[in-house]
């Protein structure tokens, strides 16, 4: 993987790179829809083609226990199995076994869990976490991390940092022994590629530790490094205050990505305070739920207003849904409970993402990024 950082606005810290890599070329900033369980909920991959999506992220603790990374493996791994040809980036499961703190048990060695689906048990050790990620071959991985609640004391937060540096280590040198290889791929046309290895800054919210471990995670040299253990329950302007204090302690030459975020308005601040990358259920999750993004704030679909009501979503928005259907057609869909209504409101609000950062690279290129920050703010969202 190589990062180009072509340009940075004068006024803030935001960014605008290029990710090179084995599946090809990613535009930074990047918002990275969740494809979970190998598919980003209700959309195919010619659909998610269609918005231009560059890259994806999948969860390889999921894939771990279903169908098996070794399935997947056999298959040609994830590109093939799932039919996309483009960048993939799996999450190391940190973050599924923290949110799963009744069914685990963490020491120094790795994290004993309990599978959420049938109750077996698993050890994974950060070792693990990278074989089952070389095996889903994909073109970014995560280290295994400590993903720690909020809030903790400091103490425990330390205690955690500790143990993500300590796994991070342990995942670097393992990774640097391993070569990704997919049966026949000689033949089969599979590209195989090595996969780069991203490290998690972690500390929880407290300043000392996020500048040690951002510090020590840089002299390990990862090609690229994440922000992790924000947006868990934190205020908004603390994980804006973390973020900033991180940033300084991050290479210039090298990706950085904020894990887990999150609303339109917070991929603004972050970019302004230098993140390159993003991923989030929320567009996709709310769509299910019938919330749909706006340049004006949120609509909630079900809502009776709506019933007679042949407006766009949005009518200044470019997809294919707010092209062709009414507000009440969607909510009738949405009431009646139709598939149709969750595939319509996801490619509505992925849309609503994606324009939103194309926007954003436009505005970093030309350095008026702070522009469109001041006109994000007293929007609540972004400018039309």
């Amino acid at each position: 993987m190589i990062f180009e950082l072509l340009t940075k606005d004068p006024n803030t810290h935001a960014r605008r790179g290029r990710l090179h890599t084995g599946h090809g070329v990613v535009e930074t900033p990047v918002f990275m829809p969740v494809g979970t369980q190998a598919t980003v909920k209700s959309m195919t991959a010619d659909q998610l083609h269609d918005l231009n999506v560059e890259i994806l992220l999948c969860n390889s603790y999921h894939l771990f226990l279903r169908p098996g990374h070794e399935t997947i493996h056999q298959l040609g791994g994830l590109h093939r199995f799932m039919a996309w040809d483009r960048p993939i980036l799996t999450d190391s499961g940190g973050y599924q076994v923290f949110s799963l703190s009744s069914l685990r048990d963490i020491n120094e060695d790795g994290v004993r869990f309990q599978s959420h689906l049938d109750g077996s048990t698993d050890f994974w050790s950060p070792e693990k976490a990278i074989d089952v990620q070389v095996a889903l071959g994909s073109d970014i991985m995560m280290i295994l991390d400590d993903c720690l609640a909020y809030p903790s004391s400091h103490f425990e937060a330390e205690k955690s940092m500790h143990r993500s540096l300590v796994w991070a280590d342990r995942c670097k040198k393992h990774r640097e022994g391993r070569t990704p290889e997919f049966p026949n791929s000689a033949n089969s046309g599979i590209q195989v590629c090595a996969p780069a290895l991203f490290g998690i800054v972690q500390g929880g919210i407290y300043h000392d530790l996020r500048e040690e471990s951002a510090t020590r995670l840089v002299g390990m040299d990862f090609p690229g490094y994440a922000i992790g253990g924000l947006a868990v329950g934190e205020p908004k302007p603390l994980m804006y205050e973390i973020i900033d204090r991180v940033e300084p302690h991050l290479p210039a030459a090298k990706p950085r990505y904020l894990m887990g975020v999150g609303t339109p308005a917070d991929l603004v601040e972050a970019i302004a305070l230098g993140v390159d990358m993003f991923d989030c259920v929320m567009p996709t999750r709310h769509a299910r739920n019938g919330w749909l993004f706006t340049k004006d704030g949120h609509i909630v679909i079900k809502h009776a207003k709506y019933k007679d009501d042949p407006e766009p979503v949005d009518a200044t928005c470019g997809c294919v849904v707010c092209r062709t259907y009414s507000r009440a057609y969607l909510r009738h869909l949405f009431i009646a409970n139709e598939i149709l209504s969750s595939v319509l409101n996801t490619i509505h609000n992925l849309y609503f993402y994606l324009d939103t950062i194309r926007r954003i690279r436009q505005f970093i290129e030309f350095h008026h990024f702070d522009e469109f920050l001041r006109e994000a703010r007293k929007a609540g969202f972004t400018p039309s």
